[in-house]
């Protein structure tokens, strides 16, 4: 027979489960993934998205009954084929992306070998060399740039290489056509050009990678191109290392990761667009680069290394984009779920294997992604993110980008910058009623040359109390304008 007392212990420890069970998670809070502990259910009106393995959020609705394809929304306009005879580009290799005009290397200091002096609860400073010198004008601060750029090619994103020895270009219908060569390789790939304007032009254009939260909304006068950059390099696991065009050119033991990959490919579409310019009409000075989630790490690093790119529109590309890694560990060793670098490169192979070495101890590196923000300055960046994803890294991304806006303060261009996060929104899906005018004054402003709103723009819905911006930046900010 069972004793009141074992009786009892069962009633409680159900009882506990029983409350566990009813637990329900709130609109957008997290409710599933790897190592979740919390709620699995969600409130009553919204259903349990997984986005990845990691993080699974509540978003309204019911769910999807079936599985549907991503089918874009846009209406397709018509367009009248343009065929042009293949030309050629052989001009001279361009090195990483430095800010125009760029500086002769031989007037910049030589980045010195080593990691230097690890730097802890804090990021590092933009305006001091790797070799202890200070940044005191806007030619040193190229110069720094071209340092940032080498020293995250070199311990994380793996190499870019040159512009290639030969790019050709084509364009018929809607369809650009580009074509590499290296080395006695070659390959060739196509994006396609939409929604582009009535008239002649030369009109401005947005290069959308991928399909996946392609959610912003281009107004008529701005042409968006599509980019598939899996086409480039792939980016479904592990074993995506070395697979896609890029490594076709280069080698599947190139030391890039997949946005290296990416970037490189953008470089290669604005080849292409200033090769074609009479038939596309594409103006190739006002070109806008955007991209989410995954795809917003690869925005921000191709405006990073392709100083082309006239606006850089990332939206929630959390940890390995508009997040510090040495922000995202502090999060995390405060409890809080947020990817780090350590999980990060088990996911996917968007960084160079070089990286593997660090990831354990990001305290060690001489750069964070506010210096990969950095290296797109004084040229326009607007960073959006969603305050409702943990896993993004809100606190990170804030931090971030916030330190990163530095940057522009030294310059004397915040007009150049701005970081909006919001909340109330699913992951990838524009936030238009609170983000739109931000996103329409920066289109206007640096794609369309129109005046008009604000585009110094630094805030968030949430306040994020335990982090302060100065604590970590405690280094002097120069006037460099």
């Amino acid at each position: 027979m069972v004793s009141q007392t074992v009786v009892s212990s069962l009633l409680v420890v159900l009882g506990a489960a029983g409350v566990r069970a009813q637990q329900r998670q709130s609109l957008w809070g997290q409710c599933g993934g790897s190592g979740w502990s919390g709620p699995t259910l969600c409130v009553d009106g919204a259903w349990c998205n997984p986005q990845n393995q990691w993080y699974h959020q509540c978003i309204p609705g019911s769910g999807p009954t079936t599985a549907q394809p991503q089918v874009p929304t846009t209406t397709a306009r018509p367009t009248t084929t343009l065929v042009t005879s293949v030309v050629s580009s052989t001009t001279s290799p361009s090195g990483p992306a430095v800010t125009n005009p760029p500086v002769n290397p031989g007037t910049c200091p030589n980045t010195p070998s080593g990691l230097g002096t690890p730097v802890a609860n804090q990021l590092n400073d933009p305006f001091t060399f790797h070799n202890g010198n200070k940044v005191t004008s806007k030619a040193d601060w190229a110069c720094r740039q071209r340092e940032i750029s080498e020293l995250l090619q070199r311990y994380e994103l793996g190499t870019l290489p040159p512009k290639p020895s030969s790019v050709t270009a084509s364009f018929s219908g809607s369809t650009l056509s580009i074509s590499v060569s290296e080395g006695g390789k070659s390959i060739s790939f196509t994006v396609s050009i939409n929604n582009r304007p009535s008239g002649a032009g030369p009109h401005p254009a947005i290069i959308n990678f991928g399909t996946f939260g392609a959610s912003l909304p281009v107004p008529a006068a701005v042409a968006t191109i599509n980019f598939n950059n899996d086409d480039i390099a792939q980016q479904q696991g592990g074993s995506s290392r070395g697979r896609g065009k890029f490594y076709d050119l280069y080698g599947s033991s190139h030391s890039a990761g997949a946005l290296t990959a990416w970037a490189w490919g953008v470089s290669r579409i604005v080849d292409a667009l200033e090769l074609t310019q009479a038939q596309t009409g594409i103006d190739p000075t006002r070109l806008g680069v955007t991209g989410c989630s995954r795809n917003g790490k690869g925005a921000i690093v191709a405006g990073a290394f392709e100083p082309r790119i006239a606006l850089t529109l990332p939206q929630e590309s959390g940890a390995g984009g508009s997040g510090c890694w040495r922000i995202a560990t502090w999060q995390k060793n405060n409890g809080q779920n947020v990817q780090d670098s350590t999980q990060i490169v088990q996911e996917n192979v968007w960084f160079s294997p070089n990286f593997n070495s660090y990831v354990n101890n990001v305290n060690q590196l001489p750069f964070d992604h506010h210096l990969l923000a950095g290296l797109i300055a004084p040229r326009a960046l607007y960073v959006m993110e969603n305050v409702d994803m943990e896993w993004l890294g809100k606190i990170s991304t804030y931090g971030c980008m916030g330190i990163a806006r530095k940057q522009w303060e030294a310059l004397g261009v915040l007009d150049n910058f701005g970081y909006s996060q919001v909340g109330g929104n699913s992951h990838c899906s524009f936030p238009s009623s609170q983000q739109g005018s931000e996103l329409n004054a920066f289109i206007d402003k640096f794609l369309l040359k129109r005046s008009g709103g604000n585009t110094n723009i630094f805030r968030s819905t949430q306040t994020h109390s335990s982090f302060n911006l100065n604590n970590w930046s405690p280094w002097a900010v120069p006037s460099l304008n």
